[in-house]
């Protein structure tokens, strides 16, 4: 994979003038695009970009999420689609227009637009950068198509004016019992992505059912080891319409985040069905699909035009590891979705398997209620404290005093993955510098530490692998300071009767097994309820 270079000032071979006029800069680019845009002008777009720049699209030229990396890639792109667009009405948004300098040798005047596409309203987010001479140039491009005409959300002025007088409560059982009616749109999975997208689509007036396993909404949370906390903070986490209030915690504990869901899909009266399953779903001949859902004992179809899986990451099943012996072991074997409690197995010797985020939960709770605990570590993990990572990675966007959600999300998605990776090393490099001392502890206790995907950090990892890290919050000390006994010096070669026996001959004794070996992969639900045939179509989430 080639990983595109950073538009530095040496590369460009320019400057930033202590002179200069951001707000005249960015009206003169955004003069000259906009002209351009509204004539169809693919080669004055053009001329407006560095050769190694990129364009992000998130449905607002091409109804899909497209990225172009190069300027041969946006001519053609620009070419397919620019003219039939016929985008018109480009507005500066104010207050928003700064020159940023995120590194010494780096800097970019970012604006933040709206326009007007031929079928609704978007946004876009631009970063210009300097050139040896002539007018600035374009490093990075965000669109983003927010409103369809004729659709706007039911919010605000288009809210529902009219009073409900003793109706509220049988309208809502008649929404949620979809009697006689099927939903347009039917997502499989109560957490909070199904429930984000379900709130989106009822304030679009496009009718739409969760179908939730559990008794529940929430319970996908409640149902985990009590000790779990996000390890992501509060401003990265809000929900649709109701965000949560300023007296939330930064670390939401997830019970706690479990009965905020249930809240939520209430207070947005979401259509839900719970202690319901999806046993299959077939694509029939007019290109809908026949959904076959078990509720309260019987098995009802249903015929939606959309079938959204939101199952979760492996579907909330866990990946499990097969060992020689494991049938003969005579302690216990779970994985950690299983696992509920430390105080389940106090008095017992347990080894987590597993050297990342559930596996130093796990263990550091354990140790905290005087069970003897020893990690295990496969292959070698990234570590980054929350305390200086986040500070680095997330301020000022998604942090106190941040820029409104909504901004805050176009902002996050503005920078396209591939152009970001150069970014995402240097910041690793500084949040490994501020943890300096914490990783070299690590180091001299023998766990083996890595820098992420492509040397990027946690925010490559999370995208890549939504795994292969740790958000340290106090497990790493632990394991420094031997509360949490660590192997890592050879492969497991079998279960005994009693415990593990390695590569190398030695054993441990365990009366407590616990994988925290990650979730499967993501297509196993998908593979579940629609066959194979249309599983084997779909790449590797």
């Amino acid at each position: 994979m080639h990983v595109p270079n950073l538009p530095t000032l040496e590369t460009l071979n320019a400057f930033v003038p202590k002179d200069l006029d951001v707000n005249s800069v960015a009206s003169e680019w955004m003069k000259a695009f906009s002209a351009s845009c509204e004539r169809g002008d693919v080669d004055g777009v053009s001329e407006l970009f560095i050769a190694e720049s990129h364009w992000r699209d998130m449905l607002a030229l091409t109804w899909d999420f497209r990225t172009f990396n190069g300027l041969p890639a946006i001519r053609q792109f620009l070419t397919d689609r620019l003219a039939s667009c016929k985008l018109t009405n480009f507005r500066v948004k104010e207050g928003l227009t700064a020159l940023q300098q995120p590194y010494p040798d780096l800097a970019w005047i970012q604006i933040c637009f709206e326009f007007t596409h031929a079928v609704g309203e978007a946004t876009g987010i631009v970063r210009i950068v300097p050139q040896s001479s002539g007018p600035w140039k374009a490093h990075v491009m965000y669109t983003n198509l927010d409103d369809l005409a004729g659709f706007p959300e039911r919010l605000g002025p288009h809210r529902n004016f009219a009073p409900n007088h003793g109706k509220w409560v049988s309208e809502r059982e008649k929404s949620v019992a979809f009697e006689n009616e099927d939903p347009t749109v039917l997502v499989i999975g109560g957490g909070h992505s199904g429930l984000d997208l379900a709130a989106r689509l009822k304030c679009l007036d496009v009718r739409t059912l969760v179908v939730e396993r559990n008794p529940r909404i929430g319970d996908n949370w409640r149902n985990r080891y009590e000790a779990l906390c996000l390890h992501d903070p509060v401003w990265y986490d809000h929900m649709p319409y109701l965000p949560f209030p300023p007296t939330w915690p930064v670390y939401t504990p997830a019970m706690k985040l479990g009965d905020w869901l249930e809240s939520y899909a209430k207070a947005m009266e979401l259509d839900i069905w719970t202690s319901s399953v999806v046993l299959s779903a077939r694509k029939n001949d007019s290109g809908t699909w026949d959904v076959v859902v078990e509720r309260q004992g019987k098995e009802l179809t249903l015929t939606v035009k959309h079938l959204v899986f939101a199952m979760g990451i492996g579907a909330g099943e866990g990946h499990m590891p097969e060992y020689p012996g494991m049938d003969r072991f005579k302690g216990q074997i779970l994985h950690s979705t299983q696992h509920k409690r430390a105080t389940d197995h106090v008095g017992k010797k347990v080894v987590v398997i597993g050297a990342c985020t559930a596996a130093h939960d796990i263990a550091v709770d354990y140790y905290e209620h005087g069970v003897d605990i020893t990690m295990y570590q496969r292959s070698s993990t990234y570590v980054m404290t929350t305390k200086n990572g986040f500070q680095r990675m997330m301020n000022p966007v998604y942090w106190e005093g941040g820029p409104p959600v909504d901004l805050a999300d176009r902002l996050g998605a503005s920078f396209p993955h591939l152009s970001s990776i150069e970014l995402k090393r240097r910041e690793a490099k500084l949040i490994a510098e501020d943890d300096k001392e914490l990783l070299e502890g690590l180091r001299r206790r023998g766990f083996k530490l890595n820098m992420g995907t492509m040397d990027a950090g946690f925010g490559l990892s999370a995208w890549d692998r939504a795994g292969g890290y740790y958000l340290d919050v106090g497990g790493s000390q632990m394991i420094i300071d031997g509360k949490i006994k660590l192997k890592n010096d050879s492969q497991i070669a079998e279960f005994t009767e009693s415990g593990l026996k390695f590569e190398n001959g030695n054993e441990l004794p365990a009366d407590v097994v616990v994988f925290a070996t990650g979730l499967g992969d993501s297509r196993i639900g998908i593979r579940n309820i629609c066959g194979d045939a249309v599983a084997d179509k779909c790449s590797k989430i």
